[in-house]
């Protein structure tokens, strides 16, 4: 069965439009004959969605009780029966109630798509997970309810329903998205002005990635190598010199003048020794770019402008920014420089900034454009000088005499400028055809190519040897000055890989990335087979051009082991490349294996949690839960046996035993559920405004009457917070206290304000905790010192903080002054950013 298609409305906050929309959608495709349900939708009270259900068909919700509430969610069983074609489901990041088959609405909507069934739903900005601390610093609120953001980036399609901030106060003003009682304290917490723009930049920021995610894939499908000038990407070109910095910033303030506007700062290191970076200066310029906002490139590539223009149209830039020229003006007779060439080759797409800079014309400027090791227009040099030069300065001798020696040194001189420019070969014809012009014209007889005196034989011998050796050493150390440009151009690659894994870059998607810009290719994939006759298979891939199926279809392969390869597309790699493209390999598996193994290590320390947690329930059932169990068993034994002629006051001691025993199993079974609740994540808290002298009395009922003393002001300001999880929170720490307290002292439990917060504490005088076990207490059964099986399984402090914190509050311990021990249990008071009531769920209530 084909999977359905998932269509999510985005908005910026509650009361854009979204359900609006989906509902408006779902009636377009009626009229068009689809088969569309409401699987669930909730309308908040709002008429003009409310009026958008009608004549729409509404699959019955299935009603759960919680907490002594009943609560409607949606049932999907009954869509998955009702196998619609497509199926509305409001409010995609919404927390199902407990007791459901999956925590989150997301769940529940990929079994609909699953089962093939398209899903049209909704969602805000601040639910996604990765926006949390963001929406977080904006609002001051952290969203309880998310989405991971990869369920939305799945979506086949995203639809941005915006509205000004303006537009959407003036709709909460007139009542439209909550009810008048709530719009004045709406209006002045969590709609203000600012958090509204700020949102809704958020939104058209990531719906805009998603669109530029999009505008690459269908380029790399389409193999489109055109620049498409959709959004601002400048290319910054870096040299390693000092003037690195000024461009950067140039670059960055081009990019603040479009909206969506991106800084990529590439080095392109050389292979021919003409060019040398500063590793300070470009890790400066890395960090700098990098505070920016912008990301730093590495590329290998001997002719710079080719390279640099293949990176900036592999990225679909829209500017190139250079820097002015540092060569002086004698240097440009070996060419005009990369400026100018790029300037030249980058066609009608791409705009070229050249900057000036305080660098200008001090030397070291960007390398000329050279192919070759030497250079074609050098090679050409190399034989213009060593034949032409020659020839003319025969024309010149000729009518001056000099003598032999001199006219041999003038030659010789050609000579090393032709192994200087153009390498070997153009000495050598240097060499001989200034020979044959010595002879010739300078050794008698004159004009013949014979020689009578044998010592002119010997003096042209010689110059030819030494012109052969000053060439031979010349072209040597040629050589080897381009045998140490390239190992130490490879030993920046390599640093550059190692400080990538030092710095955490290690995803596998990121480092085939490197791969590709580095070489200059078209796409990089590392592949894999389990077996030698099992299909290859794609463990990661970065860039476009075609998918590869196996290391053969590759332009480049390196194999790594037998099961795994390498493979880039793009163009043919010199042999030199490999060892370092090896290398890259070979960290591609290491990365590889390590995301495995880190899989592997989170499942088995998960699967070890939930066994210590097994363990220590069993280990619960069998001891602490027997003992009232066999107290209970006793007590009912005793009363049913005829043997024994019970009286009254003993009748009523082994009732009372049976009533204790069951109120601590009671106690017993609920801390174990709620510490199972706590650790696979389904506490839910419903938080409203509450008063702590409503709740925190009811907390005490649990111990023995006057053994609590409370002091609760009636003028503190109200919690933020779930009501049944704070008094199950502060029944644990007041039953704690009261059970390590001294018969004759009273635990206190006092309340005050403090900021934006609201503080309970609940002070005994017992023998107290030292510093190094404060924190071990709230561990899950955990007994601190020689406490006895029957004082409880260990859960209670770790159950009270668990609730604490998932009601964004904190527990924590403290030394009670004169000896003792002060559980420091701290709320969100509604005085502060709390006071927007449903921060977490905009949704369901009003801020």
């Amino acid at each position: 069965m084909a999977r359905g298609k998932l269509r999510i409305y985005l908005g910026a906050a509650p009361g854009v439009g979204k359900t609006y929309a989906m509902l408006s959608e779902a009636h377009r495709r009626i009229e068009r004959g689809t088969d569309c349900v409401v699987a669930f939708v909730e309308h908040y009270g709002r008429a003009r969605t409310e009026v958008m259900l009608h004549g729409l068909e509404q699959v019955p919700r299935r009603e759960l009780e919680y907490r002594g509430a009943v609560f409607t969610e949606m049932d999907i069983d009954a869509v998955l029966r009702r196998a619609p074609a497509v199926a509305l489901v409001d409010e995609l990041a919404h927390t199902n109630i407990p007791g459901s088959r999956n925590a989150k609405r997301w769940q529940d909507v990929e079994e609909l798509l699953a089962a093939g069934i398209d899903v049209i739903s909704t969602v805000n900005i601040q639910h996604l997970e990765s926006l949390g601390d963001v929406v977080e610093s904006i609002t001051g609120i952290r969203q309880q309810e998310t989405v991971p953001d990869e369920v939305v980036r799945r979506a086949d399609q995203i639809e941005l329903v915006d509205m000004s901030p303006q537009a959407l106060r003036r709709r909460m003003a007139h009542g439209n998205i909550y009810k008048s009682d709530k719009v004045d304290a709406a209006l002045s917490n969590y709609f203000r002005p600012g958090n509204l723009t700020a949102l809704r930049e958020l939104a058209l920021l990531w719906v805009a990635d998603r669109v530029d995610e999009y505008l690459k894939q269908y380029r790399s499908e389409h193999r489109v190598s055109a620049i498409w000038g959709s959004r601002e990407r400048i290319v910054v070109g870096l040299t390693g010199g000092p003037e690195g910095r000024t461009l950067i910033r140039r670059a960055a303030r081009l990019a603040e003048k479009g909206a969506g506007g991106e800084v990529l700062a590439v080095y392109i290191a050389r292979s021919d020794g003409l060019s040398s970076a500063s590793p300070k200066e470009l890790a400066v310029q890395r960090t700098l770019v990098e505070d920016l906002g912008g990301t730093f490139h590495h590329v290998v590539g001997d002719d710079i402008p080719v390279a640099l223009l293949d990176f900036a149209r592999g990225v679909n830039a829209t500017q190139i920014v250079l820097g002015s020229s540092r060569r002086k003006a004698w240097q440009y007779v070996f060419g005009p420089g990369v400026g100018a060439t790029v300037a030249r080759e980058s066609g009608p797409d791409l705009d070229v900034h050249i900057v000036t800079h305080g660098e200008v014309a001090k030397g070291r400027g960007l390398p000329v454009a050279r192919g070759a090791r030497l250079g074609r227009a050098r090679i050409i040099w190399g034989w213009g000088v060593g034949l032409a030069g020659p020839a003319v300065m025969a024309v010149l001798l000729d009518t001056v005499n000099l003598g032999l020696a001199n006219d041999m040194l003038l030659f010789l001189t050609f000579t090393v400028a032709a192994a200087l420019l153009g390498g070997l070969l153009p000495a050598l014809a240097s060499a001989a055809f200034g020979s044959l012009l010595l002879n010739y014209f300078y050794t008698p007889p004159l004009h013949r190519l014979t020689i009578a005196d044998p010592k002119n034989i010997v003096a042209i011998v010689i110059f030819f040897g030494v012109a052969l050796a000053v060439a031979s050493v010349v072209d040597l150390a040629a050589r080897r000055t381009h045998q140490a440009a390239r190992l130490r151009a490879e030993s920046e690659i390599l640093s550059f890989l190692a400080g990538n894994v030092l710095r955490g870059e290690t995803g596998l998607d990121e480092l085939l990335e490197r791969v590709r810009e580095t070489f200059g290719m078209e796409s990089a994939a590392l592949l894999e087979r389990a077996g030698e006759v099992e299909p290859w298979t794609c463990a990661g891939r970065a860039g476009f051009g075609r998918p590869l199926e196996r290391p053969e279809d590759a332009d480049v392969d390196m194999p790594v082991g037998d099961h795994l390869a390498l493979a880039l597309t793009g163009r043919v790699l010199p042999a030199e490349d490999r060892r370092v493209l090896a290398a890259f390999a070979a960290q591609a598996v290491v990365v590889l294996d390590r995301t495995r193994l880190q899989e592997e290590a989170d499942r088995a320390r998960a699967l070890a949690e939930g066994n210590r947690i097994r363990t220590a329930l069993l280990a619960a059932v069998s001891h602490d839960l027997r003992t009232p169990l066999a107290g209970i068993k006793a007590a009912v034994s005793s009363l049913r046996s005829d043997d024994v002629a019970w009286s009254e006051e003993d009748r009523a001691e082994l009732l009372e035993g049976i009533e204790e025993g069951a109120d601590r199993l009671d106690h017993l079974v609920g801390n174990l559920l709620d510490m199972s609740r706590l650790q696979t994540g389904t506490v839910t808290p419903i938080i409203r405004e509450t008063d702590l002298d409503e709740v925190v009395p009811m907390a005490l009922g649990g111990v023995p009457e006057g053994s609590v003393d409370l002091d609760v002001p009636e003028t503190l300001p109200m919690v933020a917070v779930d009501a049944g999880l704070l008094e199950r929170s502060v029944a644990n720490l007041v039953e704690n206290a009261v059970k390590y307290s001294p018969p004759d002292r009273t635990v206190v439990v006092s309340a005050s304000a403090l900021s934006d917060r609201v503080e309970v504490r609940i002070v005994d005088q017992g023998p107290g905790v030292p510093d190094e076990a404060k924190e071990r207490i709230f561990e899950p059964f955990q007994r601190y010192g020689d406490s006895p099986r029957g004082a409880g399984v260990g859960l209670g402090l770790a159950v009270a903080r668990g609730f604490a914190e998932a009601m964004g509050g904190t527990l924590d311990a403290e030394d009670t002054p004169g000896g003792g021990l002060t559980m420091v249990l701290s709320l969100r008071a509604t005085g502060s950013s709390s006071a927007q009531l449903t921060s977490a769920q905009p949704e369901r209530q009003a801020p």
